[in-house]
This record gives structure tokens, sequence and C-alpha cells, in this order.
């Protein structure tokens, strides 16, 4: 039942209990028959902004100046004599990324739906190029000089189409399904290096793809049971496999350069859940489910002639079968004690075969993962308002290491950093709660996470040891790979919710977290350690009965140090350690009120900056000359204001003024002067471009008529 429904059936039930208790005129009939009407709403109006705004554009479909059509609905219709919904509603009608829903139903019998939805996301960026076919599979890049190519609009198109169906086959019993088509289309930006030019030449990635899911269902629930069995299946399919590039440089000679798209696939999966009311204080709950995706698509790279044919097989055969099993339990033994308990499987049974698949001997190495997990928790209710709660979570995982090569299996000739194959992790928490007065409630919470696992293979050279490739071996073997290697993780959290009047009240909360990945490894390279701390504070404050005022305030700082090798040896003389930091700072204000029974007015300001910093410490040997990168920062500031004011009892008008400030000195796509990046002018001469300050002013009008 969605929520327009239920506030329906709620003024209904207090009507009946109201005329119950004190007698009914026709009047009053009246008046609970309309109460109980659903309310609609359809809101036209036209904006428009005054300058491109590319950044904040991405997404919501206004990039560009100009006008914009602003329309939604929200209907609701039900009919007394049968029971049956007619729900419609309509986002952002009048703008290229949009979403209507529609549902047809019966409270309890029968329910159909259709959902239509489009996201569009389109690229911030400005490109010139002498690219052809930007959309195709062949496309032509010949040499321009910067700036005197075509200007090129990359963007992505997501059109997304779903149908729902709900049936009560019987008390207790009733079927779910539903299935849903996408058709992406759009090209983002691409690149290649070619092997004449040696240099990065600039391409699209040209998409055009469907995926298709189907989710079908069978939920069951009487007395104590509650049972749901289902299956779930998708399909994706590319309609294009293969991208030829042909380059031309300066001088004419030309280079083509063949790339593969991601191929067709599909995956299955069945499933059972379920849970059990034992007791009033003990209830079980399990879950069951086996899957299967498979890549079976032909390799496009096959009907080109000569191309890897001697060692790349026909298809990949790709197939990954998951198996998962849960278990759980939550009790109430005693009056003041809850506990929960999880036991959770996991086995990742990867069956690709191992296979060769360039002529340059890139294999495909397959790997297995089984995962055991447990969960153990207890909170127990103390006297004068406390609680205690502590739980213990263990992580059990065996993995495979890829196969080597065809001639030696202790490497295989891709993976940089080693492999082990046991991880173990285990986290021990402990929170205390406060119910200090009737208006102010605290939460202190601590966890620690210790990750360990079995010793690491060793990377071994295919082509015999020499005074070289023997040196880069041992600095890959120091490697911290950061998803499997040991770490010790704390966190703490405090948070607070005050509520001093009934008019005011603010929650405050601080979350702080350490990873240390060099106490138990002790490796040179890789990530050593991390921290994060965020803080944030909510406040509402309601002056009148017609006035209101919201605030908030957020702030993050991230770090992370990072330590690199050269391949030449272990010396700390060619190291390279890099302490990344992201700090972001955000402020909120708003206010709500009416200024008389038919006018009022809102504003809302948002101020937020982040920044980006890299500072290195490079030794004296080949990572001498490494210059630290400079920072980056963004900043955003928007103001929103709006009036509304009601014609009548069915009907208002809105209008609506944004203000919107972004900048930034991101060095991503310029060089160190400031200018547009380049790629290779004598072998490309496609320029990259961005407006580093964005100001655009957006006025809107809208007309809304209510209606049940």
């Amino acid at each position: 039942m969605n929520e327009k429904n239920k506030v329906g059936f709620q003024h209904t039930l207090l009507a009946t209990a109201m005329l119950c208790a004190f007698g009914g005129a026709q009047a009053g009939d009246e008046e609970v028959a309309a109460l109980s009407k659903p309310d609609s709403s359809i809101s036209v109006g036209v904006g428009n902004w005054s300058s491109e705004r590319a950044q904040q554009g991405t997404y919501d479909g206004m990039r560009d100046n100009g006008a914009y059509g602003l329309v939604d609905i929200d209907i609701a219709r039900r009919n007394d004599a049968d029971g049956t919904w007619l729900n419609v509603v309509g986002r952002n009608l009048g703008l290229d990324p949009r979403d209507i829903s529609i549902d047809y139903s019966r409270q309890g019998d029968i329910g159909i739906g259709f959902d239509y939805s489009r996201i569009v996301r389109e690229n911030p960026l400005d490109f010139n190029s002498g690219l052809q076919g930007k959309s195709d599979e062949v496309q032509r890049l010949t040499n321009v000089t910067p700036g005197r190519g075509t200007d090129l609009n990359l963007k992505i198109k997501r059109d997304a189409t779903g149908v729902r169906f709900f049936k009560n086959l019987m008390p207790g019993l009733d079927f779910n399904a539903s299935f849903k088509n996408e058709e992406k289309n759009g090209e983002r930006n691409w690149g290649v290096r070619t092997t004449t030019t040696n240099a990065a030449s600039f391409m699209t990635e040209p998409i055009d793809s469907t995926t298709r899911q189907l989710d079908a269902r069978l939920d069951y629930a009487k007395d104590k049971l509650q049972l749901s069995a289902g299956y779930y299946g998708s399909w994706y399919t590319n309609h294009n496999d293969l991208v030829t590039l042909t380059a031309f440089s300066n001088v004419g000679v030309a280079n083509t350069t063949y790339l593969s798209l991601p191929l067709d696939n599909h995956a299955h999966q069945v499933y059972v859940e379920g849970g059990y009311q034992f007791t009033p204080t003990t209830r079980g709950t399990f879950k069951a489910s086996y899957g299967r995706a498979e890549q079976d698509d032909t390799l496009p790279t096959r009907r080109i002639a000569g191309l890897s044919a001697a060692v790349s097989p026909y298809s990949l055969d790709g197939r990954i079968d998951t198996t998962r099993a849960q278990l759980g339990l939550t009790s109430r033994p005693i009056k003041d004690l809850s506990l929960v308990a999880n036991l959770r499987y996991d086995d990742l049974d990867e069956k690709t075969p191992q296979a060769v698949i360039t002529a340059g001997g890139v294999k495909v190495t397959p790997q297995d993962y089984r995962t055991l997990a447990g969960k153990l928790e207890g909170t127990y209710r103390l006297p004068y308002g406390y609680s205690v709660t502590a739980g213990v979570d263990h992580k059990d995982q065996k993995r495979s290491i890829p196969f080597g090569s065809l001639s030696n299996e202790g490497y295989d000739g891709q993976r940089a950093v080693p492999m082990r194959k046991r991880v173990e992790e285990t986290t021990y928490r402990l929170e205390g709660r406060k119910s200090m007065s009737e208006t102010i409630n605290g939460t202190v919470s601590y966890s620690r996470s210790d990750r360990d696992g079995s010793s690491y293979n060793v990377i071994d050279n295919v082509s015999p040891p020499t005074a070289g490739n023997v040196a880069s071996t041992n600095a890959r073997n120091f490697v911290n790979p950061m998803h499997i290697s040991d770490r010790v993780r704390d966190k703490w959290r405090l948070a607070l919710d005050w509520s001093p009047a009934e008019k005011f009240s603010t929650q405050f909360a601080v979350d702080v977290a350490n990873d240390d990945y060099s106490t138990k490894a002790r490796r040179p390279y890789g990530l050593i350690d991390g921290s994060a701390v965020i803080y944030t504070i909510d406040a509402d404050y309601k002056l009148t009965d017609e006035w209101s005022l919201t605030a908030w305030y957020s702030h993050d700082d991230t770090k992370a140090k990072y330590r690199l090798g050269s391949d030449l040896n272990l010396a700390a003389a060619t190291t390279k350690t890099a302490d990344l930091r992201e700090r972001g700072d955000s402020v909120g204000l708003g206010v709500r009120g009416e200024v008389t029974s038919r006018f009022s007015i809102g504003a809302d300001y948002q101020w937020s900056k982040t920044k980006s910093e890299y500072p290195q410490e490079t030794g004296t040997g080949a990572l001498a000359a490494t210059v630290p990168l400079p920072d980056i920062k963004n900043r955003l500031t928007r103001l929103s204001l709006f009036g509304k004011y009601k014609l009548d009892k069915v009907s208002e008008v809105r209008f609506d003024y944004i203000f919107e400030r972004w900048k930034t000195d991101d060095w991503t796509w310029q060089f160190s002067d400031g200018s547009p990046f380049v790629y290779g002018v004598n072998t490309d001469g496609t320029r990259v471009t961005f407006d580093d300050h964005q100001t655009s002013h957006f006025v809107g009008a809208r007309y809304i008529y209510r209606f049940q």
C-alpha cells in the first residue's frame, strides 16, 4: 500500500470512530467522504538558465542555457464501488531525464504497474577533434591543428521500461513478478596508444546495448511461518563488439588499432528465504541461493585475419557459479537481554578455462573464493536508561591463486603483487547508549577489526633471472596488496540527540576511523596507513506555527599514506611516499514561512568546498625528479528562493529563483600553465577544454492545480 492509500484509510477510520462516539449528520458524512478521497495534482511551468552549467547539469538535463519545460503530475483515483486504485506519477516530464509510473490495483487482490525512466549523462568536458564516426564501430582520426577540428558533444542515455504484476493466489500466498528492459546509447571519451606513433590517440567508445532483467517470486505467510522463493535472471547484449580506429599522423602515416568492447553475458539465480517465529521472543531466519553467470560470446578479434588467431580461443567460455547459505536467530531469553546470531557461507566457483588470449601471452586465469562469516551480538538494558551492546564478527576466506603461465606455474606474467590463499578478519564491537533525560540521548561505540592470513606466494620470473629482472621481481614481492593485506582498523562513533524544547531539536555525530597496514605486515610498499574523520550537525527550529528554520554543517577529512618503489632495487633512495588527503566542508541553511494565509515563501542556501592534496616526499635515486602534484580545490555556492501564492482552494502559482556558482582549479585536463590538454600535436591534435568558473541564474514559474 502506498503512502497516499494509507493516509486515506487512516482518515476513514478516524472519522468512523468519531461518528460512533458522537453520532453523525448528513454534513458529517460528506466531510468524512471528502477526507477519505486521495489528493491529486498537476504542475505545469517553464524555467530558464542564463548560462551554460556543464558541471552541475551533468545529470539533470539542463546543461545548456535556455528555456526548459517543468511538468509534474501526481494523480490518485479510487473507485469506491470495487475498491480499485489508479495511481499515475510523473516527474520532470518536460526534461530529457524523466520518469513516469502507472499503477492499477485492487488492494490485497491484484495489481499491475508500468514504469518508464530516462537517465542522461552529458559529458562536462568539451572535445574538439578530427575524429569521425564517434558513435560507430569504424572510426577515423585525422591529425588537426588544436582547435581547428569538430566540436563533439558526448552523452549517454539510458531508457528503462518495466512492468510489474501482483496477484494474491490464496490467503497467505502472493505472486510478484517484474520485468525491466534498458536501452543504453551514446558515447564516452576513450583512448588508445597506437604502435605507429607510440602516443595516446583520442577516440570514443560507441555505446549501444540492451539489458533485460526478470524477477519472479512467491511469498507465503501464515501463522508463525514466512517463506519466499523465486528466480532472478539478467541478459546483457552489446550491439557493438569491436572498434576499428584508423589514425593518420601529420605526415599521412596510417595506423589501424582494434579494441574489443564488453561481450554479451547472462546470469540466472534461484533462491529461497524465510523465517519462523519459534516463540514470542525467538525468531529464526534462513536464506539459500544458487546462481550461474556465463559469458560465451565469440571473441570479436577472431574475425580479423592474423590477429591472435594462433593463440586465442574462439570464445572465453566464462562461467562463475555462486552458492550462498545463511542462517539467523534473534531471541530475547530474558526481559533485558536481546541476542542476534548469523552464519553465512559463500562459494564463488569460477569455471572459466585457463587460456592465452593475445599473442603477447596475456592469459585468463580463473579464481575461486569460499567465505564463511559469522556474527554474534547481544544487547543488555541496564537501569537508569543505560544499555550496552557487544558483538563479534568473524570472516574466514579461502582464495585460489591464479594459475601460472603455460611454462611456469609460479608466475602468470600479469600479477604485479603477491597473493595469499587464506584471509581472516575478526571485528569486535562495543556500544553504550544512554537516555540522559527526556530531551537528550547519547550513543558511544567502538570497534576493532584485525585482518591477517596465510603467507604470501613469491612471484617468480618466467624467463631466466637476470640482473635487471631479479630486482624488479623482488620489489613486487614487497608490495602490500590493499584488499588482502594485514590490517588493523579502529572505528569510533559519538552521537547525540538533543531536544531542549518542543520547537527545537538538533543531532550531532562524530565518526573517526584509522587503518594501519604496517603494524603486522612490515611490507614497505603500497598503502601504509589511512584515517577518516566526519563531523555532522543538524538543527531544526520552529519559530512560530508559520515559520521554521533548518541548518546543517558537515566536515570530512580523509588521509592515506602510500609508498612506491623503483623497479631498480629496494634502497630508500628510490622510494616515493605520497601523503594523500581529501577534505570537505558543507553548510546549509533553510527557512520556510507564511507571509499571509495565501502567500508563503522559502529559501535554501548551500555552500561546499573540497580540497584534494598530493604532497610527496622523494629520495635521491630514480624517483628524485618526481614533481609533487598541486592541490585541487572545488567550490559550489547555491541559493534557492521560492514563493507560492494560492489563487483559490484548488490552484496556486509558484515562482523560483536559483543562483549557482561552481569553481575549480582541477588540472586533470589542462597543463601546468593553464592551457587546455591536447593529444599529441603531431599525431592527433584533439583538444580538451572545460570552463573552470561556471555561474548561472535560473528563473521559473509554475501553475499547480490540486483536485480530488
